[in-house]
């Protein structure tokens, strides 16, 4: 089957067991979205990135703006992640490319 590279997700939960739920949106490898979808600009509150891949994100469109990437692994919090001096890397997420080595 095809490789995911990472999923998105509109939700997020303080409880982490709770990740990930909501609408859904699968990126394979090499995806390369410099305007996500418009539904899906600055919606995003939590992802996950498989294992041996890496997220990048861009606060813009067409990847301006504040950047940051993920590694590998579970981001059930995007509030938790700092954009900036006062902002946080949920809904904030409006260019993205994913990678897998």
């Amino acid at each position: 089957g095809t490789r995911t590279c990472a999923k998105l997700y509109d939700k997020s939960d303080p409880y982490y067991e709770n990740c990930c739920k909501g609408a859904e949106l699968s990126l394979e490898p090499g995806a390369d979205l410099p305007y996500l979808p418009s539904n899906w600009a600055n919606t995003v509150s939590s992802l996950v990135v498989a294992p041996r891949c890496e997220l990048t994100v861009w606060s813009r469109q067409g990847k301006a703006g504040k950047t940051r990437k993920f590694s590998a692994g579970t981001y059930p919090r995007l509030e938790e992640y700092r954009r900036g001096i006062l902002g946080n890397w949920s809904n904030a997420i409006s260019a993205l490319y994913c990678r897998c080595s």
